[in-house]
């Protein structure tokens, strides 16, 4: 285990990213595993905490694999692999994108009445979640916030496969990865506490963080 639950590992992240010069932070966590580490960055670095939605789109035999992710504007990101299997044709991808967006606008419907959408124009973003896997979630994420006028855009997670972190590089400034492991096949292998996180969670934690509780560069001292 690397980390005792998502809060810690957050932290972690804080002090690899204290000290970097940014302009009007934002922190974007993809829910709903990465807004437990989004608040705990949030907190530490006094940015302001929002979501972007992305989905994945669920392999049809095997639903925790990523055949590849959906953005709340209805993009849609393939990983490499999912060309090569013959039971993933146009018509399953999209009924597919269509349950998640489904499931994505119910989320939004809760989420926007406590937390109007984060303007992005001009800031740096820091995307964040619980770990990387497939990476297919993160890089339709990053495609969307780059699209939104980002001017810099920092990967923070915890965790990751080093060849998906290796395929996030080109897509942003900048990547925080605190491990890398070889043996990697799944996110919640690395932490001891790795329950899932609900939306009632969510919408708590961006009504606390949602908002900057500072001005702009002013990390606080310790985790509190």
């Amino acid at each position: 285990m690397l980390f005792h639950d998502r809060d810690e590992a957050g932290w972690q992240l804080v002090e690899r990213l204290r000290g970097s010069r940014v302009e009007k932070p934002l922190v974007l966590a993809i829910p709903r595993g990465g807004i437990e580490v989004g608040a705990a960055i949030a907190r530490g670095l006094g940015a302001e905490l929002d979501v972007v939605l992305s989905r994945k789109l669920r392999s049809p035999h095997q639903p925790e694999l990523a055949i590849g992710a959906v953005t709340e504007n209805g993009e849609v990101y393939l990983n490499h692999f999912a060309s090569a299997m013959t039971d993933v044709g146009s018509s399953f991808i999209e009924a597919e994108r269509r349950r998640q967006l489904d499931e994505i606008e119910r989320r939004k419907t809760a989420i926007r009445s406590v937390r109007p959408r984060a303007e992005i124009a001009g800031r740096t973003v820091i995307l964040t979640d619980d770990g990387i896997a497939t990476g297919a979630t993160m890089i339709a994420a990053l495609k969307m916030v780059r699209a939104a006028g980002a001017r810099e855009i920092i990967v923070a997670v915890p965790v990751g496969a080093p060849d998906r972190i290796d395929a996030l590089r080109s897509l942003c400034d900048r990547i925080v990865c605190l491990h890398e492991p070889i043996d990697f096949w799944a996110v919640g292998q690395f932490y001891r506490h790795f329950e899932q996180v609900s939306d009632t969670r969510v919408v708590e934690l961006l009504r606390e963080y949602g908002l900057p509780a500072t001005k702009w560069e002013h990390p606080v001292a310790a985790h509190a």
